[in-house]
Parts: structure tokens; sequence; C-alpha cells
């Protein structure tokens, strides 16, 4: 690591770090049902929550008028709407500081001029996905506020998978700068680990899915799923035609999810085995064990989140399991490349 690039690394960090925020209170706010508690979206008067009663109850007066109060929860009392106001406020908070922590030090690299031409373009790059991320999130909230009390778990997933895949490319163009000196890639197993990683990424936008559908809360057995069953069969005649059942029917889509588990599984199993015939160098092996260990306890809370039916605490772990061992992967990855 080149002492002018300290700087800049620890940004692309911190940001990285703020992401992981993101996500993990993203999670806490659809598993508490807060996604739709503020209606619009205004970016800078947004910033701070109502600060006095008159305040509240407009805000909660505005929630009145769009259907997640209308067919769900006309029982809410102010406090109830507060409890849920807060988690997206604060998920909404992040998604601003992120912005300021991208972009002002960004300026200040700039004009500094410590940013080589590759890097800025990186970094441009960066802006215009996490620029993106939060349209995604309020385009998300919209499908919510029209018909039905909720929202498309489509634009869920998208979200979703959007965060993560910033957060992977941060991260890259963190250790590019954190490991400039190159050693020579293994193609076999960079070809390998960018194939898992893809499955991966598949899989989160399927983890994403069940959580739109609220997929989770059946068939809550494992490994079958129903007593003496690998395959419900509601799996197949749940919607019409049949390939809507994989992407829009609860159980379905948690099938998908259940067996993209395994297939995971297989890969990351085949990366340890394959790295075997190579002499590899100390973060390599690290890397590889650290994707052996964080599958095994991804795949364990993956298993418990759905035989106890998706308690918010081991919900919002489980996501973060996903998180860590995309990381990992993408480590393994660089670390394989360049």
């Amino acid at each position: 690591m080149k002492k002018d690039n300290k700087a800049v690394i620890y940004w692309l960090l911190t940001g990285c770090i703020l992401i992981f925020i993101m996500v993990v209170i993203g999670g806490i706010t659809r598993l508490t049902h807060s996604g739709l508690s503020i209606s619009n979206y205004k970016l800078i008067s947004g910033t701070l929550p109502p600060m006095n009663d008159v305040e509240w109850q407009a805000a909660f007066d505005l929630y009145k008028q769009y259907p997640e109060y209308q067919k769900l929860n006309t029982h809410f009392t102010i406090d109830d709407f507060k409890d849920i106001y807060f988690w997206e406020w604060l998920h909404r908070f992040i998604g601003r500081l992120i912005g300021i922590v991208f972009i002002v030090p960004f300026v200040y690299f700039l004009a500094k001029k410590r940013l080589k031409t590759e890097t800025i373009k990186k970094c441009v790059t960066l802006l215009i996905m996490g620029g993106f991320q939060g349209f995604l999130g309020w385009y998300m909230v919209k499908s919510g506020l029209v018909d039905r009390p909720d929202v498309s778990h489509y634009r869920l997933a998208a979200h979703l998978t959007t965060a993560f895949i910033t957060f992977a490319y941060t991260f890259w163009v963190a250790l590019d700068l954190i490991f400039p000196n190159y050693k020579p890639a293994i193609p076999k197993m960079k070809r390998f680990i960018s194939i898992s990683i893809v499955v991966l990424i598949i899989q989160i936008i399927y983890g994403a899915f069940v959580a739109g559908l609220d997929a989770g809360f059946i068939h809550n057995f494992w490994p079958t799923m129903s007593e003496g069953h690998w395959i419900h069969e509601t799996v197949f005649i749940e919607k019409s035609p049949t390939y809507l059942n994989f992407i829009e029917g609860k159980s379905g889509v948690q099938f998908v999810h259940r067996t993209l588990a395994f297939v995971v599984v297989i890969l990351i199993v085949s990366i340890w085995f394959k790295s075997k015939k190579y002499a590899l160098s100390q973060l390599q092996t690290q890397g590889i064990n650290a994707l052996l260990i964080l599958l095994a306890v991804q795949f364990l809370l993956g298993v418990f989140t759905l035989i106890y039916q998706v308690p918010v605490w081991l919900g919002v772990a489980h996501q973060v399991g996903a998180f860590f061992l995309l990381s990992a992967m993408t480590f393994t990855l660089h670390r394989f490349s360049k």
C-alpha cells in the first residue's frame, strides 16, 4: 500500500462500512414492515424527522392516505406509527450520509490531485451506482403506495442487489489500491470463482424475492419442503403459465432459493478442492478459508431462519451472512485475478 493512497483507501473502506450498515438497517426496515411509513421523498427537508407533535400528526395523516394504513394498519396509533417511521427514516438518513461521504471527499481528492485517471473513472462509476441505488429505493417504495400495501418484489430485489454490487465494486477499487503490486493471476481459478460469484448474486436476488413475497413464512421444514416431500405440490401450480411459479410464486421462489443454496455450497467446496492444485499465497489461502467458514455460517442461518419462520434477528443475520460471503468472494476473486 502506497502512503499517498492511505486516505483514499480509508475513504473507500468507510463507504463499504456505511453500505453494510445501510443493508442491515434496510433488512430491519423490511422485516418490521416499516418501509412504507414515509410516503413522500424530500431530499433536503426530509433529512430530519418530525420535531414536534404537529409535524408528527401531519406525517401520520399523510400515511393514512395510503394502502398500508387503509388495508392493514387501521388500528395504528401515532406511537405505533413512530416505531415504523424510525427505521425507514434511519435507512434514508444513512443513504444521504453515504452520498455525502462519497461526494465530498471525492471532490477534495480531485482538487488535491490525489487520484489517478483510472481511479477517477472507477470512482465516477461508484457515484453513478450510488445515485442509481437511491433512485431504486424510491422507485421501490412507490410500488407500495398505489393499490396494494407492499412493494414489488422485483423492485426490492433490484434495490438490494444494487446495494450488494455497489459494495462489492467499492471494495474491489479499494483492493486495487491496497495491493498495487500485481502478481500473475491463476486463470482457471479466476474463471471458476467468477462463475461462483455470479451464482451467489443470483442467490441474493432470490433471497430478495423470498423477502418481497414473504415466502419464508411457508414450508418451514428442512431439508424437505414439507413432511416427506422434497418438492411441495404448490411449486408448479400456484401460478400460470408455469414459469411464473419460479419468479412470482411463493412456493416456487422458495424452492429456487433452497436449491441455489446447495449449488453455492457445491461451488465453494469445489473452489477449495481446485485450489489444492496450486501453490497459493497466504492471502489466497485466507480468502478460500474465509469462504468455507462463512458458507457454513450462512447455510445454518438460512436453515434456522426458515425453520423458525423468519424472526427479525435471524432474518437480518441471514442477510448479513450473505453480505460477508459476497465480501469474501470479492476478496478471493481479486487475489486470484491480480
